[in-house]
């Protein structure tokens, strides 16, 4: 392959690195999972043993260049903007903005006191309703939230979590309001609890009827909403928290097996539905090692999939994932850098094969998007996809030398952490025993204090600040929107048949406090407009709920 051997090359590197770097002037820098990075790499570094076992061509085990044989040459990946905020309303108008903007695809994002199961006018929405996500009190909203959409012809994901089955059954009622065979729904649920336990609190109920609902919606979905992702395993929360991106990827990874070997105990076949996992993943500033990330990740999960589970369909190998840039990147201070940074990030997802991308706006640290900034978001991606010529080849950094040593190390760490959750008992006993916590706890603690002694430069915050105020223009809520959502909430519960609500909740009980499948009486529950705080208060009664620190 080379016109000079390994060992060759390797001797004449080691007089070079003599010759120029003798004195130590050059300080080594560090991966962002603390290993030294070498000032050049060779064709010795990455030590592929086999070509075609260990990268392999896309769209072909172990992945690593890419789940689709031609990746970006037939159509670019789906571009998403997560959008939602005051009102069911106001959510469909920036919905059909970002559409006719040329978005590909809708992202949802609910807010907090839907998040977990209450109604708008519960005591403890004060002060929430449509704040950082759209508030959906029943199916009425969600009609609303879709109202001119053909879900027929849309990509759908919604980022929500214990509540996930409540919300499908409405956008399942809603397809079949709009005619619309669920066969032919496309779309992603978060439903990944275990996460919420960690980082981000979202949780309503203990682990055990947590992983029941996540069980359930996979067993349903498999016979009747085949093309729809049934879990979003979310590593990108756990990457605000500040974990690195090996741990990103090897904790979420770990949540993953909890789910595959809960599906596997209740009957499901792997291939029934391991091929509609899909993943959200963060992409942060440290462009060759995201790419390097994403390309591990293929692989390790590959060879998951296929050598300790098992499975048979190429499709339950591959590991489809949608990544948003990075929240927690952006800064309040000199905004406008964020559009730099959001850039690079996007770029780092495509060159890193990602199927679905959502660019944060330049002014999210500061306030919601305004139109103005999630346009040029938007246009971010376009100008990507359609300006720059990175879609023209598949896998352009393929071959890096740099790139593909990162690749194989970065596998071997991943592989190594979910050993150690696995030998702790796996994610549930690590996050019961609070070791994801502490691991990410002390991450996030050690690269303040690498920002705070200027070790880790951040641009307009710890170097090249600026005394200038930011002076851009910044979304701001209507006070009258929480009015107008309880309002309508207290309609809706005047002009419903209360005797179908009232049966369709006394069967809800009656199968939660059962084993049967949980979904049928999800859906019945909706179609009669009971709302997701009636809902969620028939399972708090059955299942209890969890308090951080519990060991249930």
């Amino acid at each position: 392959m080379y016109l000079r051997s390994p060992k060759k090359i390797e001797e004449e590197k080691e007089r070079w690195l003599e010759a120029f770097f003798k004195d130590g002037a050059i300080e080594s820098q560090v991966t962002d999972w603390g290993e030294p990075i070498d000032i050049l790499y060779t064709p010795e570094e990455p030590r592929l043993l086999d070509y075609l076992a260990d990268i392999g061509f896309p769209g072909a085990y172990p992945f690593v260049r890419g789940v689709h044989p031609s990746m970006y040459l037939g159509r670019p990946w789906t571009m998403r903007q997560y959008s939602g905020f005051g009102t069911a309303e106001e959510t469909n108008k920036r919905f059909h903005y970002l559409l006719s903007q040329g978005q590909t695809g809708l992202s949802v994002a609910f807010d907090l006191p839907t998040q977990i199961g209450y109604d708008s006018d519960h005591p403890l929405s004060r002060g929430e309703v449509g704040k950082a996500g759209v508030p959906v009190d029943s199916l009425e909203d969600m009609e609303i939230i879709f109202q001119g959409l053909p879900l027929d012809k849309l990509s759908t994901s919604m980022t929500i979590n214990a509540p996930a089955a409540i919300l499908l059954a409405m956008y399942l009622v809603l397809a079949e309001k709009q005619g619309v065979p669920f066969k032919k729904l496309r779309g992603t649920i978060q439903n990944d609890i275990l996460k919420e336990y960690t980082v981000r609190g979202t949780y309503i109920f203990p682990p055990q009827p947590s992983m029941r609902l996540i069980t359930d919606i996979l067993a349903y979905c498999s016979t009747n909403v085949p093309q729809w992702n049934t879990i979003n395993v979310s590593g990108y929360h756990m990457r605000e928290a500040g974990c690195s991106a090996v741990q990103e990827i090897a904790f979420s990874f770990s949540n993953a097996i909890a789910y595959l070997e809960a599906g596997l105990k209740a009957g499901l076949d792997i291939d029934s539905f391991a091929p509609r996992i899909s993943w959200i993943f963060n992409t942060h500033n440290k462009l060759f090692e995201e790419v390097a990330k994403y390309r591990a990740a293929r692989r390790v999960w590959a060879d998951l999939l296929r050598n300790r589970f098992w499975a048979k369909d190429p499709r339950s190998w591959m590991l489809r994932f949608h990544t948003q840039t990075s929240g927690v990147s952006l800064t309040a201070q000199q905004p406008e850098n964020n559009i730099i940074r959001v850039a690079y990030q996007v770029l780092a997802a495509v060159l890193g094969g990602a199927q679905s991308i959502a660019a944060c706006s330049f002014d999210e640290a500061l306030a919601l998007p305004t139109e103005e900034s999630v346009r040029l978001s938007l246009r971010t991606q376009q100008v990507l996809a359609h300006e720059t010529g990175v879609t023209d080849t598949v896998d352009p950094l393929g071959g890096s030398y740099f790139i593909e040593a990162l690749t194989q190390n970065m596998a071997k760490e991943i592989t190594r952490l979910i050993a150690e959750v696995e030998a702790m008992g796996g994610a549930v006993a690590a996050i019961e025993k609070g070791f994801f916590q502490r691991e990410i706890e002390s991450r996030a603690y050690a690269v303040q204090k690498e920002i705070e002694g200027n070790k880790r430069i951040v641009v307009g915050v710890n170097k090249y600040q600026s005394s200038e105020k930011p002076s851009i223009p910044l979304f701001r809520s209507n006070p009258l929107h929480v009015l107008q959502q309880t309002a309508k909430l207290q309609n809706l519960k005047g002009k419903r048949l209360q005797d179908r609500v009232q049966a369709s909740l006394k069967a809800l009980r009656a199968a939660a406090e059962g084993t049967e499948n949980l979904m049928p009486p999800f859906i019945e529950a909706v179609s009669a407009y009971a709302t997701i705080g009636e809902i969620c208060g028939v399972l708090r009664e059955v299942f209890g709920e969890y308090t951080a620190g519990e060991a249930k």
